[in-house]
């Protein structure tokens, strides 16, 4: 069985080729039962073990395990590690043990950019990135293969971070941190959040027309990053609806407070490949899509790697 490391993952996941290959992926579909989650109370706080299986009907087979500590910021460390195991399908032999963190990183940011493609304004060139943690420059990088970007804003509750990671993309953006979010969000085409919040960051009334609101980082009921007045203005799309029936607490919370139904959802990313349901209706209206992650793109970029590195041999 062959180690994958986070470098090699890195190299072998070009932007547009994993966008592509998740857009396929939900497209034909696999079998993916709902992810295992279990709470870990730990002595320096609550901690998440996710576990996440998928497999092809005739090829192969994943599950990836995940450790989720929000506490490890206080150590200067990722929130987010874990390992990927890829099989291949035909006697479920074991392929390679890939690193998952970084797999995760960049499966979540590429589909978020999936989603951007068929929602956001295909002008869209301003990218506010709300969150300053490992995903934040993941998703700087997705959203620019898919649309024009050409100025992005970061917004952090420390502020020295988001002057660094917007210092790191001064060469290829007109890139800066904001300290007035609520400005910042007004002039966004494109507002990403990756934040592990429990209390929302932006709010409905923010949001201009023809914005598309990205929320990726909450992926427990209780987290939540928006309010529910901006799931009240937009057009909403999922990932998964299991997914936003199980874990989205955006959704959750709106749904629990009045503000939102289950049958508000526009569609999940696999409609929208399919052509089942049309995206955004118009350059003037809202768009949000809401993810929390599912176990067929963690397969889905599990497989480009390894296809990747295979064809390097």
């Amino acid at each position: 069985m062959r180690i994958i490391t986070a470098e090699e993952v890195s190299a072998s996941l070009a932007w547009p080729a994993l966008v592509e290959r998740l857009a396929t992926t939900f497209r034909e579909g696999v079998e993916s039962p709902p992810r295992h989650h279990h709470a870990m109370h730990r002595p320096d706080g609550e901690a998440t073990m996710l576990l996440m299986p998928a497999w092809e009907r005739a090829g192969y087979i994943g599950v990836k395990m995940v450790n989720v500590f929000p506490q490890n910021a206080d150590h200067g460390l990722p929130a987010i590690a874990g390992v990927y195991l890829l099989s291949e399908g035909d006697h479920g032999r074991p392929l390679a043990c890939i690193d998952g963190s970084e797999l995760t990183r960049r499966r979540t940011a590429a589909a978020s950019a999936l989603a951007a493609r068929e929602l956001a304004r295909e002008d869209a060139s301003t990218l506010l990135v709300v969150g300053t943690g490992k995903l934040a420059p993941m998703v700087i990088e997705a959203h620019a293969s898919v649309r024009p970007i050409t100025r992005v804003r970061v917004w952090g509750r420390n502020t020295e971070k988001a002057e660094r990671l917007a210092a790191d993309y001064a060469d290829r953006f007109d890139s800066a941190a904001v300290t007035d979010l609520e400005a910042a969000t007004g002039e966004a085409d494109i507002v990403s959040c990756v934040t592990l919040s429990t209390a929302p960051l932006i709010l409905g009334d923010w949001l201009a027309p023809g914005t598309h609101l990205d929320l990726v980082g909450a992926f427990r009921p209780t987290m939540r990053e928006s309010d529910a007045r901006c799931l009240a203005r937009s057009e909403v799309f999922v990932d998964t609806y299991a997914g936003a029936r199980g874990e989205a607490g955006d959704i959750l919370q709106a749904v629990d407070e009045g503000s939102f139904a289950f049958d508000d959802i526009r569609g999940e990313l696999a409609e929208l490949m399919r052509d089942e349901q049309p995206g955004r209706s118009s350059s003037e209206a809202i768009t949000l899509f809401k993810s929390v992650g599912a176990s067929l793109e963690d397969l889905a970029a599990a497989i480009e790697v390894w296809e990747c590195q295979e064809g390097r041999e």
